[in-house]
């Protein structure tokens, strides 16, 4: 029996590893020989570095870089050579993540992504020319300008003086000039995982619609949203091509249509990315079945998600797929479309969200639950075997 477990992190419960090793424990108690393989899921947010990194048999590489309220954060990336091919793998929550501003601190006024520019320039100086950036999760709205600024771009107000940080910065640009930019950078291949499709200006922009989230009333962020606008505007003057209303523009704040623009990358789904590395298509072609999961299974999961991305490239291979989740909402049936073929939620009786997203807690429900599914299959097993036998 050949079994691989594909689960995405449990956000605010488990990593996408811890997720793997409790399913594969619950298992082992029913079919201790299996052969189990696990490969780590993200899909752009939390992990994909991690799980990256894994699947290239990559390194971690420290940095200290500007976090977002403008302190120094002690971040990770990680960095894997194939010949003279180096790649980075970094997560732009590490530096500019939501996690790292106190509730109370909370506002894009003030937030910036120069951090994620220093992670990119220290991995760029470290002989990296291909980077793939996870931009989910993000505490910003300044459009990616701290960033482009630890780059090399100057962004000024109307007197020539540098911006100040965060969506405040937009409100006081002016000009945009390019002649300090990191050298090098044209020689880099940037791909940022994706998993939101939101234009950067607009009722459906970045401002309007995460900016709350992080921090700003409807009044802050029907501002911050004609401040994109403008900015987007100076930028088409030194890039005609920028498109503003390009799907995924408005992720991580803005930081999509700076990468996009500036650094010509790639936005798409972090799954996708995640699946072309090593291990995952192959444990999918030799299992006899696929586990895969995440908190929540609802109809957003068979939209690009790990889990649905995990089940569509199962399908392609005619392996039947099981879905373990925190939670399943009314729409999860959806995913059966995309190639789940069952889903089984793992609480046990009421709980109250905090008691559900305990890690312990978690562990153990997700084995429980792992052990009673494949006690079914054993048993069907066992009887299709008698049935064949006779």
């Amino acid at each position: 029996m050949k079994i691989l477990i594909a689960m995405d992190s449990m956000k605010g419960s488990l990593s996408s590893r811890e997720a793997g090793e409790a399913v594969e424990a619950g298992i082992r108690r029913v079919w201790p020989d299996a052969g189990i393989r696990i490969c780590l899921l993200a899909d752009g947010g939390e992990g994909t570095a991690e799980t990256l990194t894994t699947a290239m048999r990559g390194r971690r590489q420290q940095v200290t870089v500007t976090g977002p309220l403008g302190e120094p954060v002690a971040c990770g990336y990680g960095i894997s050579q194939e010949g003279q091919h180096r790649t980075a793998v970094m997560e732009m929550a590490a530096a500019a993540g939501l996690p790292l501003v106190p509730k109370e601190e909370r506002t894009p006024l003030r937030t910036t992504t120069r951090g994620v520019g220093e992670m990119i320039r220290d991995a760029v100086e470290r002989g990296c020319t291909e980077l793939i950036i996870g931009i989910g999760g993000s505490a910003t709205n300044d459009g990616g300008i701290g960033m482009l600024q630890a780059l090399g771009w100057d962004f000024l107000d109307r007197d020539k003086k540098a911006v100040p940080d965060g969506a405040a910065g937009l409100r006081e640009l002016c000009f945009i000039e390019t002649g300090r930019v990191l050298p090098g950078l044209e020689r880099c291949r940037f791909r940022a995982a994706c998993d939101v499709t939101n234009p950067l200006c607009g009722p459906g922009g970045a401002s309007r619609v995460f900016g709350p989230q992080k921090g700003a009333d409807p009044k802050l962020a029907e501002e911050m949203d004609g401040w994109m606008e403008r900015y987007a505007k100076l930028v088409q003057g030194i890039f005609p091509a920028a498109d503003p209303a390009a799907a995924g523009s408005g992720a991580a704040g803005g930081l999509g249509f700076a990468l996009r623009t500036f650094l010509k990358a790639e936005l798409e789904p972090g799954a996708k990315i995640v699946m072309e590395k090593p291990g995952m298509l192959e444990g999918i072609r030799e299992a006899d079945v696929v586990v895969t999961g995440e908190g929540r299974l609802d109809g957003q999961t068979a939209m690009g998600k790990g889990p649905g991305m995990v089940a569509s490239f199962a399908r392609q291979y005619g392996k039947p797929v099981i879905a373990l989740a925190g939670s399943v909402a009314r729409d999860a049936n959806r995913c059966q479309e995309k190639g789940i073929d069952v889903f089984f939620p793992i609480g046990k009786g009421p709980a109250t969200l905090e008691e559900a997203m305990e890690k312990e807690r978690t562990k153990e429900n997700l084995a429980d639950t792992a052990e009673q599914v494949f006690r079914l299959w054993k048993l069907a097993a066992g009887r299709r075997e008698k049935g064949g036998k006779g």
